[in-house]
């Protein structure tokens, strides 16, 4: 376990658009977020912090440390920068941007974004990626593929299959491993970065790809992105995703 310091933040959002209040869908006898909360307790934070908009967020992680947020945020970024200043949170500590429909992510993620965070001064932004087995994946613009320069700061982001070979396809057999990586949406930043963040503009590239962190990069920001040393879990988003993550957490 990290010796390092550092805050989980849950930005637990009620409403979402294709599972209807899927934070509060029972997963094993728990609603989603009460196993969200859990794994950000073991995972060596010294805080846990569930910034919630709605007061069943709010019951289903009883005992937990709940923000009331506005329910106006776009982001969970957005949910973060108000749990900052509600909350008083110094700007140097360390937060870590911790998905509340994730319930089977490993704690030792959210440990090893904190950790290299905390061990690289110059970067504002700590993520993860894992290599990418598939074509079909390369091809999903659902999957986020992320290319790293050799001290593994973030190039480009996009929804595209990235990198491009110039004498063949991505499709091309047999299959070449190592060559794309899928972003993990787990990320890790200092208070005062979120607090900045937030009030700057859109970048054009961001809302192309509708993908946040190119407003990081856009601006002239540093993302840090590791290979994560265990398979995050799958997240939540469809019912097919709800019945796959029920069956590996022996729930119905």
């Amino acid at each position: 376990m990290t010796n390092e310091r550092f805050i989980a933040v849950i930005p637990a959002r009620l409403a979402s658009t294709r599972l209807p209040e899927k934070v509060l869908l029972d997963v094993a006898g728990k609603p989603m977020v009460r196993h969200v909360y859990e794994r950000a307790c073991e995972s060596g934070a010294q805080r846990v912090i569930v910034a919630v908009d709605d007061e069943r967020v709010a019951d289903a992680v009883a005992g937990a440390e709940v923000c009331r947020t506005s329910a106006a945020h776009r982001s969970g970024t957005e949910r973060i920068a108000e749990v900052v200043e509600r909350m008083a949170i110094a700007p140097e500590a360390i937060i870590v941007n911790v998905q509340a429909d994730e319930p089977l992510l490993p704690p030792k993620l959210i440990r090893q974004v904190a950790a290299n965070l905390a061990s690289r001064p110059a970067a504002d932004v700590a993520t993860l990626c894992e290599p990418i087995t598939s074509a079909d994946e390369v091809f999903d613009p659902n999957v986020v593929k992320v290319v790293r320069d050799d001290a593994h700061l973030a190039l480009y982001f996009s929804r595209a299959p990235i990198p491009w070979p110039r004498a063949g396809s991505p499709r091309r057999e047999p299959w070449r491993a190592g060559e794309h990586f899928r972003h993990l949406g787990l990320y890790a930043y200092r208070a005062r970065f979120v607090r900045d963040y937030v009030k700057l503009p859109p970048a054009a590239l961001e809302v192309t790809e509708s993908l946040e962190q190119l407003r990081v990069l856009a601006h002239g920001g540093r993302i840090h992105v590791d290979t994560a040393t265990a398979p995050p879990g799958p997240g939540v988003d469809t019912e097919a995703d709800l019945a796959r993550v029920r069956a590996l957490a022996g729930g119905s």
